[in-house]
């Protein structure tokens, strides 16, 4: 399919999608199924930023999962709710991983910058979904969010609890990453993991439109955007 706009892919992608203007969603929608990473910035700093390897995510983050874990064991409090507190957290973050793919990630933008940041925050997950370097967050844009997130979460969550909320929290979005990118490249034999597997390879070729869950469809099912045409 033609193009008013030619993309170059000996050049950084990230400044050349916006041009693509009305023609950006059926070129996203065409994937490229190769490990290879293609270049999206031309700025060899900024481009090695975004280049993460799965392993990387467990190194460096379950640290800080095991730090909030032992603030929370040093909080008086029984070992009955430092538990209902961490699956808390791990229930809040199956919600945000649901609430950010489906408004964040594919919000619908238009023009130049619209297609831009589309393309930066998930449209280049869509166009190489098998880029074995982008398939998780990369560290800078984590600690943001953590930060963030640390936040706004201490307004309503009580400081005697807050370390073990963080805790599931934070292990949730580490088991998501790593899952994540087993389901792109992995051989799931465990039959929970390997409908999950197929349901997210739906979304992206079939169900852009819904089907947002990756580690649970629960969210999904509950909130309407469970795909009619989806079988397993």
């Amino acid at each position: 399919m033609g193009f008013k706009y030619v993309v170059d892919t000996n050049r950084g992608l990230v400044q050349q999608v916006g041009k693509l203007g009305s023609d950006y969603d059926k070129w996203l929608h065409q994937p490229i199924n190769s490990k290879a990473s293609p270049k999206l910035y031309d700025n060899k700093f900024i481009e090695l930023l975004t280049l993460t390897p799965w392993w990387l995510v467990p190194v460096l983050w379950l640290p800080f999962v095991a730090w909030n874990f032992v603030v929370m064991l040093r909080r008086d409090v029984d070992p009955i709710t430092t538990m209902f507190v961490i699956l808390l957290g791990l229930f809040l973050w199956t919600l945000f991983e649901y609430l950010n793919h489906r408004f964040v990630f594919h919000m619908k933008m238009r023009g130049y910058w619209g297609n831009t940041l589309h393309y930066v925050l998930h449209g280049f997950h869509h166009k190489h979904p098998m880029d074995k370097y982008r398939l998780v967050y990369p560290p800078v844009g984590v600690a943001f969010i953590y930060v963030s997130l640390s936040s706004f979460g201490r307004l309503f969550i009580p400081d005697l609890i807050f370390p073990g909320v963080r805790t599931g929290f934070l292990l949730g979005y580490v088991l998501y990453d790593v899952f994540h990118y087993y389901i792109h490249h992995g051989k799931p034999s465990i039959p929970i993991m390997k409908k999950l597997q197929n349901y997210h390879i739906y979304h992206h070729f079939k169900g852009e439109d819904d089907s947002y869950g990756v580690t649970t469809m629960f969210w999904d099912r509950l909130l309407g955007t469970w795909p009619a045409s989806y079988r397993y």
